[in-house]
């Protein structure tokens, strides 16, 4: 019987869905008929392979070929199924065993002259073929990527003929290994910032409790350089952070760089940015930068500069950790669970509040910059501070060399450990109903809480947020139950609400 089975995966969003390629030979006039939704990449597959097939001296059936990629109903893109229908293909026609193919799965783009080339989204793929059981051979480009899946069997190659060899137990494809020569790029230290100590105690309180922040100050206070050391003082990421984060690397358009293997992304886009460009969109779905920041940070610079409709995609992707992309074709879900980071200037011009009192800006002028960041946003941003300039004096006198990026992490860490050994995921993920069981207050706080409410005008949201906080405050005192100090120094983030607006 002419039939052979090759199994390969698909991309849809950040999964990987296995795809049976069936290739069939016929008598008949000599063709081939790929089948199964194929895009415009795949269906030129054909060409690919045939050139491949033929300069690596293999012979190309004169018969009529069909291949189905099962499911039908998925559709299938990109270069990927070029190997698996080419070693189909040299089964069927009786060039290479059908029993060798049976516990592996093949992905990779073939060169005319049968050499392969790398391929996007090969994480995914090594995790699910991991759980499945069977060894995965992909190009030797994608190797150290796919081996940083562990528990898995990767097996890379450079040519067509490589893998043909193996499979015929000729010469043995060498297993991928993952590359440690590749240094991570040096991130920044907290001992650079000068002064802004309310700052750098409230970047120390975001990192703990995985909090948003946004910051206001005129220009050059060190809002941007504050932001840019948040990454330097966030826990170490976990084996599964890792993964997801990088799989979701793997998926876009730039690829996966091994370098930033367990270092937490730092997204950072301009204010031109459109809204697809920030969730994800297109055609066919591809993360956006809220998903590409997964556990890690995404800093807006300028925030009242984009636009506004961009910045209202933000609430939801804020509140569940995830976003869903629905086009009329397909739907793709992708995780988002960010750290948002904003900076603004309190005016159109930058200097309100000035000592050298250089603002000319009206009270209308102001007011229509700041709404341009809707209170329902504010809402969801957990720590507000003002970021002031620094006077010329302090700059000049030699300070104390303040705290480094690894002396403040430490005490992140600790206050996180607290955390999670007591619910299991950060502060800034707990529920309504574990804000009201883990973060109890006694009489005097409360009433200091309802006054708060009252003056600041915040909404329930706002109130469990801000319950959110406190807990990390006390969790960095390593405190057991959250006190006025700890309160009152959350309620003082509060200050850039909707009734100062």
């Amino acid at each position: 019987m002419s039939l052979a089975v090759v199994y390969c995966r698909a991309a849809v969003g950040i999964d990987a869905p296995l795809v049976t390629v069936e290739v069939h030979l016929a008598n008949g006039l000599p063709s081939l008929n790929i089948v199964g939704l194929p895009e415009a990449a795949v269906k030129e597959s054909k060409d690919r392979v045939r050139g491949a097939l033929l300069t690596s001296h293999f012979e190309f059936p004169a018969r009529r070929i069909t291949i189905n990629l099962a499911p039908a109903d998925l559709p299938k893109e990109g270069g990927r199924f070029d190997l698996p229908i080419a070693l189909g293909i040299l089964a069927a026609s009786g060039q290479l065993p059908k029993e060798a193919l049976a516990n592996c799965e093949f992905a990779g783009e073939l060169a005319l002259s049968g050499e392969l080339r790398p391929i996007r989204g090969v994480l995914p793929m090594a995790l699910q073929t991991r759980n499945a059981g069977r060894t995965l051979v992909v190009p030797q480009a994608n190797g150290a990527e796919a081996a940083l899946v562990e528990n898995s069997t990767v097996l890379v190659a450079t040519h067509l003929l490589q893998v043909c060899a193996h499979l015929a137990d000729r010469e043995k494809l060498p297993q991928a290994s993952i590359d440690h020569s590749q240094a991570q790029p040096e991130q920044h230290d907290l001992v650079e910032v000068v002064g802004q100590h309310q700052a750098r105690r409230a970047l120390e309180i975001a990192a703990a409790g995985a909090h948003s922040m946004l910051m206001s100050g005129p220009p050059g206070t060190g809002k941007t350089m504050l932001a840019s050391r948040l990454s330097g003082i966030l826990p170490p990421m976990g084996e599964q952070e890792a993964i997801e984060s990088a799989a979701l690397a793997s998926i876009s358009d730039n690829g996966f760089d091994r370098s930033l293997w367990k270092v937490r992304p730092f997204r950072s886009p301009h204010h031109t940015a459109s809204a697809v460009a920030l969730v994800g969109g297109g055609s066919h779905p591809r993360p956006g930068e809220i998903s590409l920041a997964h556990h890690g940070v995404l800093f807006l610079d300028e925030l009242p500069e984009f636009d506004r409709k961009v910045l209202e995609v933000l609430r939801e992707p804020l509140e569940s950790g995830h976003i869903t992309i629905s086009r009329a074709a397909r739907q793709a879900e992708f995780p988002a669970r960010f750290q948002l980071v904003a900076a603004m200037n309190p005016c159109p011009c930058g200097y309100l509040g000035h000592p050298n009192g250089r603002c000319h800006c009206t009270s209308e002028q102001v007011a229509r910059y700041r709404a341009r960041i809707s209170g329902p946003l504010l809402d969801r941003i957990d720590l507000h501070i003002d970021v002031p300039s620094l006077p010329r004096e302090l700059l000049n006198s030699n300070l104390p060399v303040p705290e480094s990026s690894a002396t403040v992490r430490m005490r992140v860490i600790a206050a996180r450990e607290v955390a999670l050994s007591r619910q299991g995921k950060a502060n800034s993920a707990l529920g309504n109903r574990e804000v009201d069981r883990l973060c109890k207050l006694g009489e005097a706080e409360r009433r200091l809480l309802e006054q708060a409410i009252d003056r600041l005008g915040l909404s329930a949201r706002a109130y469990h947020r801000l319950l959110r906080v406190a807990r990390t405050i006390a969790d960095l005192n390593q405190a057991k139950t959250i006190s006025s100090a700890h309160l009152g120094e959350a309620i003082g983030y509060r200050r850039i609400d909707r009734t100062n607006y």
